[in-house]
């Protein structure tokens, strides 16, 4: 079914954009996630921050700078959580030491800040060893305009199929969110060299639940265009014997958000630093098809997640998070593509 956007909140009530204030019970997490592609490519980002109810007084946060040439500069860890509510008394901020999200109007523009040291390594270290030694430290800040350019994506509310998918189990996985595009303007500075930039992004606002025992993989793709056209899609693999796994995608045209289904689909097989073929195809519910070619310029293996509970089970999936060119009918973009796939139906 396709909509007309009226507005940038698709229907959403402004509350959602508010973050959870005060300490909510401990299976709880409330979180701020951004995906920022520089828009020719030279760099990428992936920034976030994660208010969990058993640690609030100290949120988690996350950064991720992959630069197209191989380097990489990474931080995990905590900080002091500071307040949740902006100067206009509403609960629009979520911010934790170094880094800081301001929700300016809800669904149109946020910002996000950060000064502090960041880790110095690079792509193929962490592809090797994602829990390398933190021993070389950059200087590093930026400040970031947020404005979004298309209406938010809530998953389960597109395709019937979906909906019925993540109303069990699977639901665990993501638990309630949406996600919204943008395009962006800011200043990057690494030790002291400044630089001013603009992009395209994916933010995220996940707040509630979520659970990871049993999970197999995904493959997660978005963009947004200069034209206005835009795509997203998420899909877990399917299992023989299994119910239908989730899968669900949309694109915009003109202003019209349609659904559509994930057909041609690049699930990760292998890890890379970079130039992978990730195209994609989708098949519109009106019965278009579409195609869109992938080409990443940062590839990452994530952090964290590798080291397991002992009852969990050893083929757990990796997870990497990309950033790549896209073109569609000849137009170029930048975007963000997230996978995960077990170790035992990739090429280690």
């Amino acid at each position: 079914m396709a909509t007309q956007a009226t507005d940038l909140s698709g229907g959403l009530p402004e509350t959602r954009e508010y973050v959870v204030a005060e300490r909510p019970e401990d299976g709880i997490r409330d979180a701020v996630n951004v995906w920022l592609e520089e828009e020719n490519g030279l760099f990428a980002m992936r920034v976030g921050v994660e208010a969990v109810g058993a640690q609030w007084d100290r949120h988690e946060l996350w950064l991720d700078i992959a630069f197209a040439d191989g380097r990489l500069y990474s931080r995990r860890g905590d900080g002091e959580t500071q307040s949740a509510y902006g100067a206009d008394g509403r609960p629009t901020v979520r911010a934790t030491g170094p880094i800081r999200f301001d929700c300016v109007e809800p669904f149109r523009r946020w910002t996000v800040t950060f000064e502090g040291p960041v880790a110095i390594t690079s792509a193929q270290e962490i592809l090797e060893n994602p829990d390398f030694e933190e021993k070389e430290w950059a200087a590093i800040s930026f400040d970031i305009d947020m404005r979004m350019a298309a209406i938010p994506w809530e998953p389960g509310s597109i395709l019937p199929e979906a909906a019925e998918a993540l109303g069990g189990k699977q639901g665990d996985y993501m638990s309630p969110r949406y996600e919204q595009l943008f395009r962006a303007s800011g200043t990057l500075t690494v030790d002291g060299e400044t630089q001013a930039f603009n992009a395209n992004g994916l933010r995220i606002r996940r707040t509630g639940f979520r659970a990871f025992a049993g999970f197999w993989g995904h493959c997660w793709q978005s963009a947004v265009f200069p034209s206005g056209r835009a795509f997203g899609f998420n899909s877990y693999p399917p299992r023989e014997g299994e119910p239908p796994s989730y899968s669900e995608g949309w694109i915009i045209e003109d202003g019209v958000r349609t659904g559509a289904r994930p057909v041609g689909i690049p699930w990760l097989r292998k890890l890379v630093t970079g130039g992978e073929d990730v195209s994609c195809v989708l098949e519109t519910v009106d019965g278009r098809r579409v195609e869109i070619g992938g080409l990443t310029f940062a590839n990452t293996r994530s952090r964290g997640g590798h080291v397991l509970p002992p009852d969990w089970p050893k083929d757990w999936p990796i997870v990497q998070q990309s950033h790549a060119f896209y073109t569609w009918d000849g137009e170029r973009t930048t975007g963000m593509i997230e996978r995960s796939s077990k170790p035992s139906v990739m090429e280690l």
